[in-house]
């Protein structure tokens, strides 16, 4: 009787630039290379074109693999050995008002995925979507291992392994990867030689370990900060380093958002900021924004086999999901930083949080691994963000408005800039503007006491504040993901 072939989902396979790159990071390995790949979008439109690229990609490089499409979740699932989450929900059209609505008030978000009002906002629109695909793995394919690529990475892992703990789950980001590879780079060492370990939360995990070849980096690094060195558009970044006396697993521009310190002064951002991902307002919207004709031109070049797709026989990424799966198939264990639920993993960080620690992929399946005790104040840190991450949990998987609006009240960057009332009016005004994507809260009536005090007249803006970010008018549904 022949073997069926090792099913892979790829859900919101829209996001095909990513979904290339996994696809190509499963050929890497040979125990992957005859698996079929689902490919699952709520767009049927996009998830033809992507089929079209796909079918296209097959056939350009004479893949073993196999290819098939489907809206249908249930369908795409059905005896599923494994899943990757890369969605998108809504597309650029909440994520305009993710960024823009806050702007409003003066919260200066530089991405806006993981934490503030655009990370709550994001986790409230993805949380059901969660939901609904939890539920159907439940029922078709209950011991599959779901890998989730979407932010925000915390609040989305904690509410999916909270509300469903029978399915083993994982949250994957590559900021651990990317940053040590920046690191490897400034310092020069090889990277593939460095001994690493992070823990904390995701986008604020910490270097707790960093050598090569037996030896400390960490004094090096120090050095060169004593010598005025730094890496370009990392300012951010070293400026917690002095503050932590540990580095951080997060881009500058994140990480400005997580803290009380930066966004809320014009002269602080001039000081430390920078373009793009170095702390620019709505840089990672304004990329989408650029990216989506980008997308749209390189999707249809590649369907008509006008241009060729990219493909390196035998490269990989510096993605997690393919290593993963390929432990499970094989045996051989494999360490990556991973976000599941802290277990005392962490042991002064909250027992049911969601953290970033090193995660262990065998034929048994995951498991995460013991750190100890994070230092005090990068404990702290995480506890600030931890708090936030908590309410918006219970705000997305219960539809409590009430929760949604105290979790903006202990976002660090939000409570530096605005009073309790403000707070409250943009989250009604969020609330109200993204209603179409947020199922968990129709219905439903804000139950909290007392005037809204300070209301921002509808259609008025506060004076002197930033309008916007916007390219050419554009709204779309690229998806440009990253953690």
């Amino acid at each position: 009787m022949k073997r069926q072939p090792l099913r892979i989902v790829m859900i919101g396979a829209g996001s095909a630039g990513f979904c290339r790159v996994l696809v190509q990071d499963i050929l890497h390995f040979e125990a992957l290379r005859d698996a079929h790949i689902v490919l699952m979008d709520v767009d049927a439109d996009r998830l033809n074109l992507v089929e079209r690229v796909m079918a296209r990609f097959a056939e350009q490089q004479a893949l073993s693999c196999t290819f098939s499409a489907t809206t249908d979740l249930t369908e795409a699932l059905t005896d599923a050995r494994f899943a990757i989450s890369m969605i998108q929900v809504g597309g650029l059209e909440p994520y305009k008002l993710d960024i823009n609505i806050p702007l409003k008030y003066g919260v200066d978000q530089c991405v806006g995925d993981t934490m503030n009002p655009g990370g709550l906002f994001r986790g409230l629109r993805h949380i059901p979507a969660f939901l609904d695909m939890l539920a159907v793995m439940e029922r078709v394919c209950p011991d599959i291992i779901f890998m989730n690529y979407a932010n925000p990475m915390a609040i989305s892992s904690w509410a999916k392994q909270k509300a469903f703990p029978a399915i083993q789950s994982v949250g994957l980001c590559h900021g651990v990867q990317h940053t040590t590879a920046r690191l490897c780079r400034w310092l020069e060492v090889p990277v593939e030689q460095v001994e690493v370990l992070t823990a904390g939360i995701n986008h604020m995990a910490w270097f707790l370990k960093f050598a090569h070849a037996g030896r400390d980096l960490y004094p090096l690094i120090w050095q060169k900060v004593a010598r005025g060195e730094q890496i370009e558009g990392e300012a951010y970044r070293f400026e917690m380093m002095k503050a932590a006396g540990y580095y951080m697993t997060e881009s500058s521009g994140h990480l400005s958002e997580y803290l009380p310190y930066f966004r809320k002064r014009k002269d602080l951002q001039a000081l430390f900021g920078g373009p793009g991902f170095a702390g620019e307002t709505g840089a990672y919207l304004k990329m989408c924004l650029n990216g989506a004709q980008q997308y749209t031109e390189d999707m249809a070049n590649w369907a008509s086999g006008r241009v060729p797709i990219p493909f390196e026989r035998g490269a990989k990424s510096v993605e997690y999901a393919a290593d993963i799966m390929n432990a499970v198939v094989t045996g051989v264990p494999f360490r990556f930083a991973g976000n599941v639920l802290n277990k005392g993993f962490i042991e002064n960080l909250p027992h049911d949080c969601c953290v970033e620690v090193p995660v262990f992929a065998d034929a048994q399946g995951l498991h995460g691994s013991h750190v100890g005790r994070l230092p005090e104040f990068c404990a702290a840190l995480c506890l600030s963000n931890i708090v936030f991450q908590e309410l918006a949990v219970k705000a997305g998987l219960e539809g409590d408005q009430e929760a949604a609006v105290q979790a903006c009240m202990l976002d660090p960057l939000t409570s530096a800039v605005l009073a309790p009332h403000e707070i409250r009016n943009m989250v009604d005004e969020l609330l109200a503007a993204q209603a179409p994507w947020l199922p968990q809260f129709r219905g439903k009536t804000n139950p909290a006491p007392g005037a809204r005090i300070g209301r921002i007249p509808t259609g008025a803006t506060a004076p002197a504040r930033p309008q916007g970010i916007s390219v050419n008018g554009q709204i779309g549904h690229y998806d440009a993901q990253g953690s």
